[in-house]
């Protein structure tokens, strides 16, 4: 059924533009043909998605108040149902991103309340990144989820690994567990054990799996159910339509340029490995928060030298190289780091831009969405995946230029992704 129309079938609700790409990444991999929107789309934006097996609506909602991210992800699901989604796909991190208040339990509260969803399952696990569920424990690797680094979170730390004691505070509905010996046992068993209604049983449960398979049983077991919540792993669970549904995707020639937001330990491996071989500058918090314009107008100086000696060359701008980079405590009366670290990149995409930058590498969900903000993207389709959960895109900008994406959660990629991104581009 490759490129036959099947209809829309698919919408998810990304709490962050990486995991939207992420998330439409796996779905291409299962043969879908999809789309990703940077925010709630227009009726007029709606319309040119028809054609689509699956659209991803990339919110930025992540660590954004709670009643704004219960807001905004309504207004994307209403969207969704205009343009005939039958199925929907609440995506968050696969690290569970979050905090006792929220934002994963009251958003899929909201949702699974407007779509009279019974149950919904809580499944985190991508297997070829390294998140996996064991005994209702999520594991990053080898370790634990609050052994990992990711308890050093500058936003949402993570010291507990157990998802029903993660999520029970974020809702008032029951949350339960279902073990790996359910999921590989009869299919019929696991199909019981995850249903349910809105006045019996619990409303969330949590889904052990711990590598593709699993994943298979447990789509299997949920494909009458109108809403499922997670990583992105489960869409690899979807039954295969043929190959990949990504043709060739048009190059933007132009420079390159490598922006790093996150304090990911992988991301930090990455800008380690690129420094020996990119042009780097690792901003100044204290002179973005002096004089940000100014401070941006250097960089951009900076980068259209290294592009004037080496026009093929990416640049790199990053914001945390060691753990020591991060700002534990925000200097009274300035605005805090994460702030000021978004703003500047998006500063510098803009300004690339001008300069004639065509093709970024973006690394953090909360830089990825100021960036494409700060470049006026609207809509991204999918092309040759980089790695497990990332992939280039192309987008175009009211003013016509067009520019080639890839939107990199900061956890995900090997080690020397920003440098051998490029080469899918050649």
């Amino acid at each position: 059924m490759r490129g036959a129309h099947t209809g829309i079938r698919w919408g998810g609700i990304a709490d962050d533009f990486t995991g939207a790409t992420d998330l439409a990444t796996n779905w291409v991999a299962r043969g879908l043909r999809a789309a990703v929107t940077l925010g709630v789309p227009t009726e007029e934006e709606l319309a040119e998605l028809a054609d689509l097996d699956a659209v991803v609506i990339a919110l930025k909602s992540r660590t954004a108040p709670v009643a704004e991210a219960v807001g905004e992800s309504l207004a994307a699901l209403a969207a969704l149902r205009r343009l005939g989604c039958e199925r929907f796909y609440d995506k968050y991190c696969s690290t569970f991103d979050s905090t006792p208040r929220g934002n994963i339990g009251p958003v899929a509260d909201a949702l699974t309340a407007e779509l009279g969803a019974g149950v919904a399952v809580v499944v985190p696990s991508f297997p070829a990144t390294g998140r996996t569920v064991y005994r209702g424990h999520l594991f990053v690797g080898d370790q634990l989820l609050g052994d990992s680094p990711m308890r050093h979170h500058p936003l949402t730390p993570m010291t507990d690994s157990r998802l029903v004691r993660l999520l029970s505070p974020q809702t008032v509905h029951p949350v339960a567990a279902v073990g790996l010996d359910v999921v590989r046992g009869d299919p019929q068993a696991l199909r019981a054990a995850l249903a349910g209604s809105r006045d019996e049983g619990p409303r969330y449960v949590v889904v052990d799996a711990i590598d593709d398979d699993d994943l298979a049983r447990i789509a299997a077991a949920t494909a009458d159910h109108p809403l499922v919540t997670g990583g992105s792993g489960l869409a690899l669970g979807l039954p295969a339509r043929g190959g990949p549904a990504t043709g060739a995707m048009p190059v933007t020639p132009g420079y390159r340029a490598v922006l790093a937001g996150s304090a990911s330990a992988a991301t930090r491996g990455q800008i380690d490995a690129a420094r020996s071989a990119l042009p780097s500058w690792r901003l100044d918090l204290a002179a973005l928060r002096a004089d940000p314009a100014a401070e941006v107008g250097r960089m951009t100086d900076w980068a259209r030298a290294n592009w004037s000696e080496a026009p093929g060359v990416p640049v790199l701008v990053y914001a945390v190289g060691s753990p020591e980079d991060v700002e534990r405590r925000t200097p009274e009366g300035q605005r805090p780091a994460a702030e000021v670290v978004e703003e500047a990149l998006a500063g510098c995409a803009e300004a690339f831009a001008g300069a004639g930058a065509r093709q970024f590498v973006v690394a953090g969900g909360e830089t990825s969405g100021s960036v494409v903000r700060a470049l006026g993207v609207r809509r991204l389709e999918l092309g040759p995946a980089l790695a497990p959960g990332v992939s280039w895109a192309r987008g175009s900008a009211p003013d016509g230029n067009a520019y080639n994406l890839a939107l990199k959660s900061g956890n995900f990629g090997a080690r020397s992704l920003f440098i051998d991104a490029w080469g899918e581009l050649a």
